[in-house]
C-alpha cells in the first residue's frame, strides 16, 4: 500500500523535474510523508491487534500469538516505509539511483551483522531479528535524508516548507489511485527483474513530458517495451525447455515437480505478460495516469479475474491452474 502510494511522487517529482522547477520536488517529497504517516497510523491497529486478528481467520494459536508478538517488533519499520518510498522517488526522480544502491548496500551489511550478532550470538529470536530489520531500515532512510540534506540536490531541497500541508487532497487522490493501481498486480517475486523497467520508464516518461517532449517520451515507451518483451520471450523459453527440472531446487518431492512441470505452459506466459504488465504501469505513473488505470486494473481483477477463477476453480475443478 505504501508503495503504491509513494509512487505518485514518480509522477509529480519525475514532471517538476523536467520543467526544471528543482524546488518542488522537496515539498512534494515532504507532502509525500504527510500522507504516508497518517497512513502509517491508519495501519497501526492491525500491527497492535494482530493477534486476534489472526484468531479470527482461524490461525493456529502458537502462530497468531508469534506473528503478534513480531507485528509489535516491527512497527518502527512500518514508519521507516513511510518515510522511505518518498525519499527514494526524489531521488529516483535525479536519477541518483547509485546513492540509494550504496546506502542500501551499507544497511544490508549491517543488516547481515546484527542478524548474526542478536541471533545467533546473543540468542535474542525474533526480537533480535526484528531489531536488525528495524534498525537497518532506519539506517537506509536516514542515510539518504543525510545525502539530501548535505547539499548533494541543490535545488531540489531547500528546506522544510509549509507547503507541504497544501493541496494534500489532490496528492492523496493520486496517491491512492496509485496505491490501488499497484497493489492489485504484484504476482509474486519472478517479475521483479522488470520492476527495474518500471522506475526507468517512469521517470523517462514524466522528465520528458514535463520537459515538453512527447516524441521522446513515445520512442522510450516502444524501446522499454520492446526490451522488456524480448527478456520475457527469454525467461518463457528456459520455463519451457527446463520444464521438468527447474522446480528440483525448491524441492525434493518428485510430486510436486511434476505438478510444476505441468503447469509450465501456463506459468511460462505469464512471464511474457508480466514482463510487460509492469512496464505499461511505470508509462501510466510517468504520465499520470494513476486514477485511469487504477479502475481498469480494479475492473480486470476484481470484475474478472475472481469471478473467472472462482468459476474455473469451482465448477470446472481447474484448481492451482486458474491462479494466472
Amino acid at each position: 500500500m505504501q508503495w503504491g502510494m509513494g509512487s505518485a511522487l514518480e509522477t509529480l517529482c519525475g514532471q517538476a523535474y523536467g520543467a526544471k522547477q528543482l524546488h518542488m520536488l522537496g515539498v512534494y517529497m515532504q507532502r509525500s510523508w504527510v500522507i504516508l504517516t497518517v497512513m502509517c497510523i491508519c495501519l497501526l491497529p492491525i500491527y497492535l491487534f494482530a493477534t486476534p486478528i489472526l484468531r479470527l481467520f482461524g490461525q493456529e494459536e502458537e502462530i497468531a500469538v508469534l506473528a503478534g508478538k513480531f507485528s509489535l517488533y516491527m512497527i518502527p519499520q512500518l514508519f521507516a516505509y513511510g518515510f522511505n518510498f518518498p525519499i527514494q522517488k526524489f531521488l529516483q526522480a535525479q536519477s541518483k539511483v547509485m546513492t540509494m544502491a550504496w546506502v542500501s548496500a551499507a544497511a544490508l551489511l549491517l543488516h547481515i551483522f546484527l542478524s548474526w550478532l542478536l541471533i545467533s550470538q546473543l540468542g535474542l529470536g525474533l526480537p533480535g531479528a526484528a531489531a536488525s530489520l528495524n534498525i537497518a531500515w532506519w539506517v537506509v532512510v536516514l542515510g539518504q535524508f543525510a545525502y539530501i540534506v548535505m547539499g548533494y540536490c541543490p535545488g531540489a531541497w531547500t528546506g522544510f516548507s509549509w507547503g507541504a500541508f497544501r493541496d494534500l487532497g489532490a496528492f492523496a487522490k493520486l496517491s491512492v489511485a496509485s496505491a490501488i493501481m499497484l497493489c492489485i498486480n504484484l504476482s509474486g517475486w519472478e517479475i521483479m527483474v522488470f520492476f527495474g523497467f518500471n522506475a526507468a520508464i517512469s521517470v523517462r516518461i514524466s522528465n520528458e513530458l514535463g520537459a515538453g517532449r512527447p516524441r521522446a517520451a513515445k520512442f522510450a515507451v516502444l524501446v522499454v517495451v520492446l526490451s522488456s518483451a524480448l527478456l520475457g520471450f527469454l525467461f518463457m523459453t528456459l520455463i519451457l525447455v527446463l520444464k521438468d527440472v527447474y522446480a528440483l531446487p525448491f524441492t525434493n518431492s518428485t510430486a510436486v515437480a511434476d505438478v510444476v512441470s505441468n503447469l509450465a505452459v501456463i506459468f511460462s506466459l505469464t512471464l511474457l505478460l508480466n514482463s510487460i504488465q509492469p512496464v505499461l504501469t511505470g508509462v501510466a505513473v510517468g504520465a499520470g495516469w494513476q486514477s485511469l488505470v487504477a479502475y481498469v486494473n480494479v475492473g480486470c481483477y476484481y470484475v474478472v479475474g475472481l469471478p473467472l477463477g472462482f468459476l474455473l476453480g469451482s465448477y470446472f475443478d481447474l484448481g492451482v491452474q486458474v491462479r494466472k
